[in-house]
């Protein structure tokens, strides 16, 4: 369902769908950070790190794996995605791997830079996710820096008012482009009908 609805909303929303996966995942990560939290004292390792994003990335059906750890940057890999090949329908959802990664990187680490390297997506024979951890030029990807934290008892998924405002108004957009794609489908099956009774 989820790979179906991307699917569909990057054709009606175009590039917006992207930021919507963004701050969604960004958003996702926190939420499951706590989870880890209650057994992983603070401050975060960078094998802290790296252990929480392979776990949560298999626990929902990926196959990662870790692949480097330095000082400043760690590299993952993987084998399987857990939307499987249905992404390649609709690639813009790794922007949920990047913004998980690179959410919960910038929180614990106050910055991250996720570079997709290789994506299965794009008929890649795998995944390859390099994550910064201080700002550089060695290679381009999505920065994550000064994001906002929920308060504690709060809920990461109230959006703020801005950010509602803009899904409303794309979403709209989206319902009013639907409509006319079936008001073109009704009329072209029209078409068909008309023709199909001249040829009787």
């Amino acid at each position: 369902m989820i790979t179906q609805y991307a699917r569909l909303h990057e054709k009606t929303a175009g590039p917006v769908a992207k930021e919507y996966i963004r701050q969604l995942g960004i958003r996702t990560g926190e939420w499951i950070e706590g989870f880890y939290e209650q057994d992983i004292p603070e401050p975060w390792s960078l094998n802290d790190y790296v252990d929480v994003i392979i776990d949560l990335k298999n626990s929902i059906g990926g196959h990662f794996e870790v692949s480097e750890v330095h000082p400043d940057h760690v590299v993952v890999k993987a084998g399987r995605c857990p939307f499987g090949d249905a992404v390649k329908d609709a690639p813009h959802l790794c922007m949920m791997t990047s913004s998980v990664f690179g959410g919960i990187g910038a929180r614990k680490f106050g910055y991250a830079k996720v570079n997709l390297r290789k994506r299965i997506a794009l008929e890649d024979d795998g995944c390859e996710v390099a994550i910064y951890f201080e700002p550089t030029d060695k290679e381009e990807g999505e920065v994550y820096k000064d994001l906002p934290i929920t308060p504690k008892q709060g809920n990461p998924f109230s959006w703020e008012e801005d950010a509602i405002v803009m899904l409303n108004e794309e979403l709209h957009r989206s319902d009013k482009m639907i409509e006319q794609l079936l008001g073109e489908l009704e009329s072209l099956r029209n078409e068909v009908d008309q023709l199909k009774e001249k040829n009787r």
